[in-house]
């Protein structure tokens, strides 16, 4: 992709993604669910919208598709229920909001913009949280409604093999997010997720924790992550590709390559990060074999993958 003005990138988790794993009928549903995505996205920034809208209709859209490990969809803790986790933030003014470890919220995305927008704070957690969204007007959403057979079945097999996986079935790092650069030039990241499977309740990777999954500052770059959470927060990822861009000068593609391809498999950090900068186009990253994953400049084409080509 060459340079741009406005420009997004999103991702639904990274992987052993392999395209002899998958039927034909499953690649056209993920990639139907990603082209979603990022036309929810693209309609708000070609109408001259903010980056901090663009990422969060991109996310709702993933955290909706049962398909990904965010929302509607979410896979089971070693208790059979369900904990997610969220956070956003904001390229302009570093106002960044995160919520872990709830269970009610249709669209935790939303929820960790309205503790960014309308709290003096940047994360709640569980019982906090839940309040938090229910003084903001959010509907209680019935277990029922994020729970599908196919996360259940993850949930036994893993149980029967005593593993904690991070989407058991084909070993696929199931979270989603959205790095986008408006036409003013403002950056923003938005990261949601279902967490791992079968893990111990109140586990927290680092989708919601700002500067490990999340992290948007003008000055440096906007990144969203999915992977092992733990490695994650461990390596300080995206704040770490923020700062080699602003401090070190270092080309987006560069800092993003040593941070995923260095630094993380010194630790067996499996993943991949999607990134964008006040100019030119997103980079889209991953150490696994594959990474559902799409882009779009202004006056582009969309650039859709989920292999490793």
């Amino acid at each position: 992709m060459a340079d741009c003005d406005w420009a997004l990138a999103l991702h639904g988790g990274a992987g052993t993604i392999l395209k002899e794993m998958m039927t034909p009928e499953r690649e056209a549903a993920y990639r139907a669910g990603l082209e979603a995505a990022l036309e929810a996205g693209r309609k708000v920034l070609a109408d001259n919208g903010t980056a901090e809208d663009a990422v969060v209709a991109a996310v709702m859209v993933l955290e909706d598709d049962p398909l990904f490990n965010a929302g509607r969809g979410a896979v089971f803790t070693s208790a059979g229920t369900i904990e997610m986790d969220a956070a956003i933030m904001r390229g302009s003014d570093r106002a960044a909001g995160a919520v872990a470890g709830i269970h009610t919220v249709r669209n935790p995305i939303r929820l960790a913009r309205q503790v960014m927008e309308h709290s003096p704070h940047v994360m709640f957690c569980g019982a906090g949280a839940e309040a938090f969204a229910r003084e903001q007007g959010f509907e209680a959403m019935p277990a029922s409604y994020f729970e599908t057979e196919h996360r259940r079945n993850q949930l036994r097999e893993a149980q029967k093999l005593n593993q904690i996986s991070l989407d058991h079935n084909d070993h696929k790092y199931g979270t989603v997010g959205c790095v986008a650069r408006d036409c003013h030039g403002n950056l923003a990241a938005a990261t949601s997720t279902g967490g791992m499977t079968n893990k111990h309740p109140g586990r927290v990777g680092d989708s919601p924790v700002i500067g490990a999954g999340t992290y948007a500052s003008n000055d440096g770059a906007a990144v969203s992550a999915t992977g092992h959470g733990e490695a994650f927060i461990r390596e300080t990822v995206a704040r770490d590709i923020a700062a080699l861009v602003q401090y070190g000068c270092v080309p987006l593609e560069e800092a993003v390559r040593r941070k995923v391809l260095e630094d993380l498999p010194r630790i067996s950090g499996d993943g991949g990060v999607i990134a964008i900068a006040g100019a030119g186009a997103p980079v889209m990253l991953f150490n696994t074999p594959g990474m559902y994953r799409a882009a779009l400049c202004e006056g582009g084409e969309a650039e859709i993958g989920i292999y490793g080509d």
